[in-house]
């Protein structure tokens, strides 16, 4: 495997996503841990990408960066050439609500919420899109993951297989440009996995988003056309 650089991404210049010798430091106390020392990677509108390492390596650090959750230290991320993180916070929550939708290990959904009204969490947003239209696309949605019966249950009344289910229709209500999904089989027996794998991957291909996943799980990653191994801070694809 070559560890990806800078000249990496100089080309192609529209491409969906650009991310751009980013490095990411944290302090503590007297130390300074440098996690990410200078990611570099391209994506094209419909490409999928699974990210691995051992643990402590960066991986959720690099999701959270590309989602705009936090912000790197240094380097660039670009989404159709737009750098969210040159916007101010009210403008950047808004782009991150509108361009990205994530999906977790713990699918997050509120106890006191249904099924439907989970999904149609982000909606809630301020300046999200509303309405009839995003509440037809929510029932869509729960319909295509086989949970068309289940639209008025609670989150308790859920196996996980189907909470996990739910998390993936809420990612993709917005229509959001970025898939991020972080471990999201990572706590599901062997058969459920792989039914929520086989869901990401459909839904991906439907919608032609950008899908990015973290995994410990070598049998999801060797699912995907393209991996990159995060190590010392850098990333090395196959």
């Amino acid at each position: 495997m070559a560890v990806a650089d800078s000249s990496t991404v100089t080309a192609p210049e529209r491409a969906a996503l650009r991310v751009v010798e980013l490095r990411k430091s944290f302090v503590s106390g007297r130390r300074t841990l440098e996690v990410l020392r200078g990611v570099s990677l391209v994506l094209e509108g419909g490409e999928a990408l699974a990210v691995t390492g051992p643990s402590g390596s960066g991986k959720s650090t690099l999701l959270h960066l590309v989602g705009t959750l936090d912000r790197p230290s240094s380097g660039r991320i670009e989404l159709d050439g737009r750098a969210p993180h040159d916007l101010p916070e009210p403008e950047l929550a808004a782009f991150r609500n509108r361009n990205v939708g994530f999906v977790f290990q713990d699918h997050h959904l509120l106890p006191q919420y249904t099924v439907l009204e989970n999904v149609l969490l982000p909606a809630f947003a301020p300046g999200a899109e509303a309405g009839l239209e995003v509440e037809e696309r929510a029932r869509e949605l729960l319909a295509r993951v086989g949970l068309a019966d289940r639209m008025d249950h609670r989150p308790a009344e859920l196996s996980g297989g189907e909470s996990q289910r739910v998390a993936v229709a809420r990612a993709l209500v917005q229509r959001p440009r970025l898939l991020l999904c972080d471990e999201p089989t990572g706590n599901l027996d062997p058969s459920t996995a792989r039914s929520v794998a086989d869901l990401l991957f459909e839904l991906h291909a439907a919608h032609r988003n950008i899908l990015i996943v973290v995994t410990h799980s070598l049998e999801l990653a060797a699912r995907f056309g393209r991996r990159c191994e995060l190590r010392d801070g850098l990333c090395a694809e196959s």
